[in-house]
């Protein structure tokens, strides 16, 4: 069974007009544009000062190690497992893996309940 790791941030989903104020290399980030918005989810004290929306108090785990691309259903399965016990999530996809982000009071939960389901948690 997969591996889980969790870290240790307060995160922040929020929604900004420009990135430039950003300073990139430092802390966490991960920024998806389109042609609507630009979507940021970052380190809650690291949150920009011009965001349009947010959405704070989230936690997060990622799939230990590297996934191949012909690797099918593992952000589905996670996914199902926890929307069966009502716990909500904002998924990120990376070239190397996945992160679940979960609202923080049910973080502790979520990660029991893949422990439950076989995942190795650390």
């Amino acid at each position: 069974m997969m591996r889980l790791k969790k870290m240790d941030l307060d995160l922040t989903v929020c929604k900004v007009p420009t990135i430039r104020e950003l300073t990139l290399d430092q802390g966490f980030y991960f920024i998806g544009r389109t042609d609507e918005e630009i979507s940021l989810v970052c380190e809650t004290d690291r949150t920009p000062a011009n965001t349009l929306e947010r959405d704070d108090g989230w936690k997060a785990f990622r799939i230990e190690g590297i996934l191949d691309f012909s690797l099918i259903g593992i952000l589905s399965k996670l996914s199902s497992i926890l929307a069966e016990e009502g716990i909500g999530i904002f998924a990120v996809s990376t070239f190397n893996t996945d992160y679940i982000l979960v609202k923080k009071g049910n973080f502790e939960k979520a990660l029991q309940v893949l422990a439950d389901k076989g995942y190795g948690i650390r």
